[in-house]
């Protein structure tokens, strides 16, 4: 509990003190914004300060910082290293600086960012990857819940209706109508459920293992994880930690905004909140699976399930989302269950609708169409419709196969992290700024997402020294042709 405590305290500290950092390096000011230079009363619309940061919040985290964090800590306390300083340092920063240039250029969305301190060839990749990504997830996050709310009341494919049906009205629909008055609510149910069992965690104080005690891969030893600690921890804890998911949900905000000055607090805050959230989790997962938790909080029928069957493992019998249920069960009762409906449902749900209305925003730029026309907003989100529907039809036909698909997804927002985080670099090079802001972590995120891509067995299967050395060399390279273009084209100011 004293890492949970110290960790807690950082990421506090590291908002009242590093974002004032991240916000003098880049130094916003008052400029008209694009909410109002550009409003169209669609996607440009001023809205509350304290509305922005609960979309914003809800929009990044989604049950990522509650799952990603579970299993992230079956890697052992070395998580608490990196949800502290991954979030403080890169996530926090990426969210920051990528958010701030979404503002500075009209709202543009991550693609075109790229294309601008990347290269056009760049851009184009980011179009495809992005779109290809914002389908996935949304069409992950109609079945899931589907099945879920199947289990309480009614048939699964009368709320796959329901739920796309609601994914169609958040992406066509003006930003406030919707996004604007349910969001926060959402947001809201997230962050009380966390204070709750942040609390009931400074009661029980369970005796739990340390960052002190060791840092190497405990899940190897106790629980039978055959991944190694690096780089699957920092792939597995991705929200909570460095999202580049992040970057493709930000520039909604952007046009949101009615003054650079809420940067701050909008997008460095909502990933350091959503850092809290991954903290509180995986402390709940180091009790849970490392101080024998699970015989405590389990029902007693649960318990007898899982004595009397031995084909699977702790961590197989018990997944992510049925921690989350019976943790919130066993501390919160009967309005803990209805906050893990809450978190297990309606987060993922809102994150799907956001995906499919930040691919039309995508497709918009892409092919320079403005959206303010009900029809033109159509012509858009008709595609993207499509490619859902048919995602979503392969997936309830073979859910197995989208698991592997949803593994290269979770690749894929690191992936984007890496890129978020050059482009940050570019940008703060080319406007004589402390670019080592962001370049340590662009450095580090490039390593993980190479050496993750070599050495996964969903992929090349590498050997782990080789693919780590090759990865480092990747890593070295792209280094040094950063450093090479800096010279040639900025100098050494």
């Amino acid at each position: 509990m004293i890492s949970f405590a110290l960790s807690l305290i950082a990421l506090i500290l590291g908002y009242v003190l590093y974002s004032r950092v991240a916000e003098r390096i880049f130094g916003p000011d008052d400029r008209e914004t694009p909410a109002i230079r550009r409003a169209d009363k669609m996607d440009y619309i001023v809205m509350p300060g304290w509305r922005i940061f609960m979309i914003q919040f809800l929009n990044i985290a989604g049950t990522g910082p509650i799952f990603g964090a579970i299993m992230g800590m079956w890697f052992g306390p070395a998580a608490y290293l990196w949800i502290v300083f991954g979030c403080i340092f890169g996530g926090a920063v990426h969210d920051y600086i990528s958010g701030m240039l979404s503002l500075r250029h009209d709202g543009c969305g991550l693609a075109e960012l790229t294309g601008i301190y990347l290269g056009a060839t760049a851009r184009k990749a980011l179009v495809v990857f992005t779109m290809l990504m914002m389908v996935l997830v949304g069409a992950f996050f109609v079945y899931c819940p589907a099945i879920i709310l199947s289990g309480i009341w009614g048939e699964k494919m009368v709320w796959v209706c329901i739920i796309f049906l609601y994914y169609v009205a958040t992406t066509m629909l003006p930003i406030d109508k919707v996004i604007g008055r349910i969001y926060p609510l959402f947001a809201l149910s997230m962050l009380f459920m966390v204070v709750a069992l942040g609390i009931v965690l400074f009661i029980k104080q369970p005796v739990l293992p340390e960052v002190w005690d060791g840092l190497g891969n405990w899940g190897a030893a106790r629980l039978g994880l055959k991944q190694p600690l690096f780089p699957a921890l920092f792939v597995t804890i991705a929200c909570g930690a460095v999202s580049g998911f992040h970057a493709t949900q930000s520039p909604m905000m952007a046009r949101c905004m009615k003054s650079e000055r809420q940067g701050r607090p909008v997008f460095y805050g909502a990933m350091i909140t959503e850092g809290i959230v991954a903290l509180v989790w995986a402390t709940i997962s180091s009790y849970f699976f490392f101080a024998d938790g699970w015989r405590q909080v389990c029902p007693p029928e649960v318990l007898a399930q899982f004595q009397g069957q031995t084909s699977r493992s702790l961590i197989q019998f018990f997944d992510a989302p049925t921690v989350v249920n019976i943790v919130c069960a066993s501390w919160l009762g009967t309005f803990g269950s209805i906050l893990a409906l809450l978190g297990i449902v309606a987060a993922p749900i809102t994150t799907g609708g956001s995906s499919f209305r930040a691919a039309r925003l995508i497709l918009s730029e892409a092919f320079g169409l403005k959206q303010t026309s009900a029809r033109s907003r159509l012509a858009l989100s008709l595609p993207v419709f499509a490619v859902g529907i048919a995602l979503l039809a392969w997936q309830i036909g073979n859910p197995s196969g989208f698991g592997t698909v949803w593994q290269y997804v979770a690749w894929g927002t690191q992936a984007m992290a890496a890129v978020t985080l050059w482009v940050c670099t570019v940008y703060l090079a080319k406007a004589h700024k402390c670019y080592w802001l962001t370049l340590v972590p662009a450095v580090f995120m490039t390593m993980v997402v190479t050496d993750f891509l070599l050495v996964s067995p969903t992929t090349f299967g590498l050997p782990y020294n080789p693919s780590l050395i090759a990865s480092a060399a990747l890593t070295l390279c792209v280094t040094a042709r950063f450093v090479w273009w800096k010279r040639r084209n900025v100098g050494n100011k």
